[in-house]
């Protein structure tokens, strides 16, 4: 029976050593907590670092660990402190962290973080081998594994990996700053869907995709090889009923059973009860924007002095990554900061701020968010922020204020907040006195949208829903028109090769025979090519053309020597056994005068783009331009052109980061059949990659074998995924 594999940094179990002894307790949180659907029964293992080193564990407590984890339906992945240290507070924390959240200074590019980074993912990855089966579904968790889906997919192709980023992806021009960018995204593209929060993240992804790797994207699906990976968003949310309960439950406590925390906030409220209470909890983070608000607030004092005495801040600051040098010296600031403030602008009965620098028990977090009029939550930057909606889930009478950035992801379905920008002092000194002075009628009407959509898409839909889409990705057979040449599909099309009497090859060039290269003329056959060409061409009863778009005095410095049969520029030469190419087609050139400076405008607007020109048609190439605008580019381009050339009798054509223009009645398929009905042929067979082979598959006749060199939508029968795939194939059939 299939399983449900997790993966994530840290486990939901908790393990404790002391005095010899061994505790193991579930954690609590969003990740633990959302994942309880997925993760439950005898179906599903948790696998992750257990918080503990081989340095702290003792021997004798191994077998116990393993066991009290596996109680939990987890198992462990054992880490050194070298390894947390260079994985984790290293390259995790010190790279991805701030660079990921738009902090570009803060990041720190070492190749030791990189060297371990790579082989504690490779350390994850090992542990997943050891437990999975090719039937299994795995959930790879955040940014400390990003290169795990692609190290598991090498060793467990037939798997489904999913992976969930719970951070933001940055821009392109931020992402493209880190040095092992690459690596990072083709680890990523293991999986069969990546997840994100929100749609911002998911473009900026594709984005970096095209533009890095220069892959295929169509909408939000990538093409590579042969497979198609999925990217959505899936905004997660908060465990609705357990926030809204302990908030219920909390009403109804009697005053002696109340925490210490709570009566001191009842204190408090009856004895100024016109006093508004802000409250602001974040782990302490620069991404979170603390500073700014200390500042925003102090700034708030003095626009609108009449509200000194009249409201305090609570800042909850929960300890995080303090002993990177970054976060202590964050500390250090707030720490200051704070004492400022409440020494510059404290009376005798009032202190503008209450700071605690601690974690706090769930019941304490309840008190704060019931007790608080107005929840302000400001990071600079942030993946998604469930403390703003576990504020929300908690108001059971409707009331109090969210005030929340519009750089939280959070953001994106909240519009009924007070949306802000966390670096303009201005628009949040006047939303607080807005949030002060709201009606409560106001304040109602916006907490009712907000808590509904909540409890509707709460934490466990959201892991429900990613899963789902996990189990239900559709397969490459579902969204080609063409069917995959397997393995079973290809020894039939090699025995029925073998039974020919009378053979007829097509071969495309570019992107069949060879990879594309920035600058055409540098993608000149090699000797294995060579080799396997002479081979099939030297075959009894067998013709085969070289079919290609390419000019004619690029095929005739490369292949005339060989005699190999040869058609170009689409349909226009062709050459049979080594004679000087011949025209095939009757074309006109006089259109090219016209079309020339079209395209030349093109070039000096398009950096990276260029002009090839050949005898009877023109090429626009934008390979090597920003593959976004490249494609603005050809759409303007296209446009420009149909509409010059009207009904003359040349067409535009659409090829793989190349527009041509060429004579109408020139194509490979009109070329093709002309071979076709030179000779009677009982196999025939043609191979190509973008749309001008189309017309060759189009064209050709119902029982030829058609083959499409990667997975967009075709007119052939079969697709291949690679180059070196068509390769593999012609290789057989210089084996007969």
């Amino acid at each position: 029976m299939s399983k449900t594999i997790i993966i994530s940094n840290r486990l939901p179990v908790q393990l404790q050593i002391s005095d010899g002894g061994l505790s193991a307790i579930p954690s609590v949180g969003g990740l633990a907590t959302g994942m309880k659907s997925v993760h439950s029964g005898g179906e599903s293992l948790w696998i992750g670092w257990s918080g503990l080193t081989d340095e702290e564990i003792p021997e004798s407590l191994e077998n116990e660990i393993d066991k009290a984890l596996e109680n939990h339906g987890c198992s462990k992945v054992r880490l050194t402190e070298n390894d947390v240290e260079g994985f984790y507070f290293g390259f995790s924390n010190r790279t991805i962290w701030p660079l990921f959240h738009y902090f570009l200074e803060y990041s720190e590019f070492e190749l030791d973080f990189w060297n371990t980074y790579k082989v504690v993912n490779q350390k994850f990855a090992d542990a997943i081998l050891e437990q999975a089966g090719d039937e299994d579904i795995i959930w790879v968790h955040d940014y400390q594994l990003m290169l795990v889906p692609q190290m598991v997919k090498e060793k467990r192709p037939n798997t489904s990996i999913g992976f969930f980023l719970h951070i933001p992806f940055p821009s392109y021009e931020i992402f493209r700053t880190l040095p092992w960018r690459e690596e990072v995204l083709q680890g990523l593209l293991g999986s069969d869907l990546i997840g994100f929060h929100t749609y911002d993240y998911e473009r900026h992804f594709l984005s970096s995709v095209r533009r890095l790797l220069g892959l295929d994207v169509s909408f939000n699906d990538i093409y590579l090889d042969n497979r198609v990976i999925k990217v959505d968003s899936f905004p997660m949310g908060i465990d609705y009923k357990k926030f809204r309960d302990a908030a219920v439950a909390h009403e109804e406590r009697k005053e002696n059973n109340k925490s210490d925390l709570q009566q001191k906030l009842d204190n408090h409220k009856a004895s100024a009860p016109d006093t508004k209470l802000i409250l602001s909890i974040d782990r302490l983070d620069y991404s979170k924007g603390i500073a700014k608000r200390l500042n925003a607030f102090e700034y708030f004092l003095n626009k609108y002095p009449e509200y000194k005495e009249k409201v305090r801040l609570i800042i909850l600051a929960v300890p995080s990554r303090s002993n990177v040098p970054q976060y202590q010296l964050l500390k250090r600031e707030i720490d200051e900061l704070v004492g400022r403030i409440n020494g510059e602008l404290s009376t005798v009965n009032w202190t503008p701020i209450w700071y605690f620098y601690r974690s706090l028990p769930f019941e304490n977090l309840i008190d704060l968010y019931t007790s608080s009029d107005i929840a302000w939550l400001t990071p600079l930057r942030d993946g998604m922020n469930l403390v703003a909606k576990e504020y929300v889930a908690t108001r059971t009478d409707k009331t109090g204020v969210l005030i929340l950035s519009e750089m939280a992801g959070s953001a994106y379905e909240m519009n009924e907040a007070l949306l802000i920008n966390p670096n303009n002092f201005e628009q949040q000194a006047d939303t607080l006195k807005n949030a002060i002075t709201m009606p409560k009628e106001e304040q109602m009407a916006r907490n009712m949208f907000l808590q509904k959509r909540l409890e509707r898409y709460n934490v466990e839909v959201w892991a429900n829903e990613f899963m789902n889409a996990l189990h239900k990705k559709s397969d490459v057979e579902d969204v080609n028109i063409s069917r995959k040449l397997s393995p079973s599909l290809t020894q039939e099309v090699i025995e029925d090769y073998g039974k020919a009497k009378n053979r007829l090859l097509f071969l495309d060039y570019d992107g069949t025979l060879t990879g594309f290269h920035k600058d055409p003329q540098k993608a000149s056959p090699d000797e294995e090519l060579y080799e396997l060409l002479d081979k099939i061409n030297s075959q009894e009863n067998t013709t085969l053309f070289l079919i290609s778009g390419r000019d004619k005095q690029t095929f005739t410095k490369w292949f005339l020597h060989k005699k190999y049969n040869m058609i170009v520029e689409h349909g226009v030469w062709i050459s049979k056994e080594g004679e000087e190419f011949k025209l095939l087609e009757k074309v006109k050139d006089q259109w090219m005068e016209k079309i020339r400076p079209v395209l030349e405008s093109f070039v000096d607007r398009t950096p990276g783009s260029f002009i090839e020109e050949k005898n009877y048609s023109m090429a626009w190439h934008y390979r090597n331009t920003d593959p976004d605008f490249g494609q603005k580019r050809a759409t303007e381009l296209n446009t420009v052109l149909t509409s010059l050339i009207g009904n003359d009798d040349i067409s535009v054509l659409n090829g793989n980061k190349v527009m041509e223009v060429k004579s109408s009645n020139v194509n490979k398929g009109r070329a093709s059949v002309r071979m076709l009905g030179e000779a009677d042929y009982d196999f025939v067979f043609a191979i190509g990659d973008d749309w001008t082979d189309e017309f060759m598959f189009q064209e050709l006749p119902e029982s030829a074998i058609t083959v499409k060199v990667g997975l967009q939508k075709t007119q052939a029968k079969y697709h291949v995924e690679s180059t070196k795939r068509v390769r593999e194939l012609l290789n057989q059939f210089a084996q007969i």
